[in-house]
């Protein structure tokens, strides 16, 4: 695929494109970057399609916004992106954080997006008493923020008690960053998507769990649900001509 280094909103993000014809943009997920999408996206742009794939800023070769940013605030990226490249109608593709950043492009730019595809898709925030005490504990933490040991602390609470959390493996600014992303609860927005919705899941994915295919399937109108068996939460990096041609049945 072809590199390149663009200025999107006073940021260096760096850039995949591939093929011609129809354009598909691609949003990977937290902590990841183009780089994993690459064979995917070289399948998808074979069969005449335009791929395009960013590392979205934070990721990959890309710069790091300068202050803490939110889900609206990469939503605002991608429409600058998406006018830099003068993509008025195109495919969207959004894979597990870059899931829930598709889903809100799509509500507040239904005109630019002719279809999307949601990958093992963040966006549905549970709202249980676990998270709520673990929020409410993750709060209380920062009053002691001045403590010795604070962070070795800061970190055993998160690799012993929250345990699934890409908090431990963020740095600087997009520490508050994930913090900002995690907060935004979709799911009540997911009945208002106006164009054809392919979801598309790991059986045994243990990122995001299955059930959540299951409700987003339900409360999206004109949705298909995709469950590949076998597969888990990168289905990019472990099976992607299974996932290519899964995307490719369903371009039309």
């Amino acid at each position: 695929m072809e590199e390149k280094i663009i200025k999107v909103g006073g940021l260096n993000i760096n850039l995949k494109t591939k093929g011609e014809g129809k354009p598909l943009l691609i949003l990977h997920g937290w902590g990841s970057s183009s780089d994993k999408w690459q064979k995917t996206g070289e399948l998808i742009s074979e069969k005449g399609y335009k791929v395009i794939i960013p590392d979205l800023p934070g990721f990959g070769k890309s710069e790091e916004p300068k202050t803490p940013w939110n889900l609206d605030k990469y939503c605002g990226f991608v429409e600058e992106l998406s006018q830099s490249l003068n993509l008025e109608k195109f495919c969207l593709l959004g894979h597990s954080f870059g899931g829930s950043l598709s889903i809100k492009y799509s509500l507040k730019n239904p005109g630019n997006v002719e279809r999307l595809f949601l990958v093992a898709s963040a966006g549905i925030r549970e709202k249980s008493f676990r998270n709520r005490f673990l929020a409410k504990i993750s709060s209380v933490l920062k009053v002691f923020a001045f403590a010795p040991f604070y962070d070795l602390f800061k970190k055993a609470f998160y690799k012993f008690v929250v345990k699934k959390s890409d908090y431990l493996y963020t740095r600087g600014v997009m520490r508050e960053t994930y913090l900002n992303v995690i907060k935004e609860d979709l799911s009540g927005a997911l009945s208002s998507i106006s164009m054809p919705v392919i979801i598309i899941w790991g059986e045994n994915d243990n990122v995001v769990p299955l059930k959540n295919a299951y409700l987003m399937k339900e409360r999206i109108n004109n949705s298909k649900l995709v469950i590949v068996p076998e597969g888990d939460h990168d289905l990019e990096q472990k099976l992607p001509s299974l996932l290519t041609f899964q995307i490719l049945s369903n371009m039309k």
